[in-house]
């Protein structure tokens, strides 16, 4: 189905106000190169890049409609000959990214644009609204998913979302993260997937009895039966007029699904539903249990030795509740001087704001015995990574850290998306970037990818982007 809609206004004023500036400084077709990177994420050492797709969606549709040339006309900001340059505004640059699913980490390029500046500073606003959002859900998704194996996660944070864009595309970005699923049924009709979900407390409440509200959800969804079981008293009604249905079922030839747990102590409730389930002949029925869950407290669940099968995570997955952003940015590297892209970098007084110069691609190196990742290597574009021979890795900071890696092979992280102005890339259906998805987080050792205190994976710069780097410094202030 086609959800188009025109986002070309959703950017910054200022963002304008540099390209009104460009144009009447001379400086419109300078090719500048921008790269979208994050700096550290709050709670994990790595990210689920999510988002391209509407990244894409986002530039192939940038254009100026009349309307909204003349509410710029009316903030009394822009030249004429500014607002007039907008009636032919297209992209016509080249953009490189690294596709959905990947497993990412702090400062490696996720997103390079290369175009007139005219064109490529309009870019940065959305683009970080939309990869930074999508990422985020994905990489908490991810840890949710992660806490919660070998039970199956499904997102249910539609009513929590700040909005309605945010439920949808942060339900999207669950499944890429490993959601199994999601309750948000316009998003499953967007993305292609099969929406789930049962019946809330009020299907129970407005029946005579709780087993007269069972027997008529058995008798109308028989064959996707699962019944929430904690409207008034979990063990002494709840489960047992479930049981009833679940006996009556049977003997018309229909297993149930299960039941579902949405308050109480939900590591004790599970396990005494596990004993009375087992008991009355129902070992194989599921228990899904929902109610304000996140990684932290499926992981205590899980310890505490709860029976759960399936659990149903919204309000702190949809918004990344101890982690509500990821600091992405969208930084100049290199601007088009006397013909010739020339570099150029952020200095700050903190080295942790210090950007990287040039124009760059990401490199993994994986170990050819195990198939596991062994470090990223951030380079400038016209560098390639032998893996016919040994590879030295360095620290990015400390150079004195080094490892030398044999015996390995070589990806690269980044693919061509635009290609003057022009998408050359086809677009993975979502089930696609999923086995991505899995097939990277895979790809890493679990010392990586523990929830708490994970090991530090290694994403060390090439030494020519170093002493490029170290040169820039070196030089800051001498002209």
């Amino acid at each position: 189905m086609d959800y188009k809609r025109n986002l070309t206004l959703l950017t910054d004023f200022y963002e304008l106000t540099m390209m009104n500036g460009y144009l009447e400084c001379g400086m419109e077709n300078k090719i500048a190169v921008f790269d979208v990177f994050f700096r550290t994420n709050e709670e994990s050492n790595f990210c689920v890049c999510a988002g391209l797709e509407q990244a894409i969606e986002y530039v192939r549709d940038l254009h100026f409609e009349e309307d909204d040339i003349e509410f710029l006309r009316q903030t009394n900001t822009f030249s004429q000959r500014f607002l007039d340059e907008l009636r032919h505004f297209k992209f016509t640059g080249d953009i490189f990214a690294i596709e959905e699913g990947t497993v990412v980490f702090p400062f490696e390029p996720l997103v390079t644009v290369r175009a007139p500046i005219f064109q490529a500073q309009l870019l940065e606003s959305a683009l970080l609204n939309i990869i930074n959002f999508q990422t985020l859900i994905a990489t908490k998704a991810s840890r949710v998913v992660r806490a919660a194996k070998p039970a199956s996660v499904i997102e249910f944070g539609l009513r929590r979302a700040q909005a309605p864009d945010a439920s949808i595309y942060g339900a999207r970005a669950a499944v890429i993260g490993g959601c199994d699923s999601t309750s948000n049924v316009l998003a499953c009709q967007m993305f292609d997937q099969v929406p789930k979900g049962t019946h809330a407390h009020s299907w129970i409440m407005s029946f005579d009895s709780e087993l007269k509200a069972f027997r008529e959800y058995a008798r109308i969804f028989p064959h996707v039966c699962l019944l929430l079981v904690d409207t008034y008293d979990t063990l002494k009604s709840g489960i047992p007029n479930a049981i009833t249905v679940f006996n009556e079922l049977r003997a018309k030839g229909i297993e149930p699904v299960g039941i579902r747990l949405d308050s109480g102590d939900l590591a004790y409730l599970s396990k005494k539903a596990r004993e009375m389930l087992d008991e009355a002949g129902f070992p194989n029925t599921k228990i899904f249990a929902s109610g304000d869950l996140d990684e932290t407290t499926i992981q205590s669940l899980i310890l505490q030795g709860s029976r759960i099968d399936m659990y149903g995570v919204g309000t702190y997955l949809i918004t990344s509740h101890n982690n509500p952003s990821l600091g992405g940015v969208y930084k100049l590297c290199a601007i088009e001087e006397n013909g010739k892209l020339q570099p150029k970098m952020k200095v700050s007084d903190n080295p942790f704001k210090i950007t990287n110069p040039g124009e760059k691609r990401v490199y993994r190196l994986f170990e050819n015995k195990t198939n596991k990742a062994i470090a990223d290597v951030i380079c400038l574009e016209h560098e390639v990574i032998d893996s016919s021979k040994p590879y030295t890795l360095i620290h990015p900071t400390d150079r004195w850290k080094k490892l030398l890696v044999e015996d390995f092979y070589v990806k690269p992280l980044m693919t061509q998306i635009f290609k003057n102005g022009e998408l050359i890339y086809k677009l993975p259906p979502i089930d696609k970037i999923v086995e991505k998805a899995n097939a990277s987080k895979a790809s890493f050792w679990d010392e990586y990818m523990r929830l708490t205190k994970p090991q530090t994976y290694k994403v060390d710069l090439s030494e020519e982007l170093f002493e490029l780097k170290h040169r820039m410094l070196m030089n800051y202030g001498k002209d």
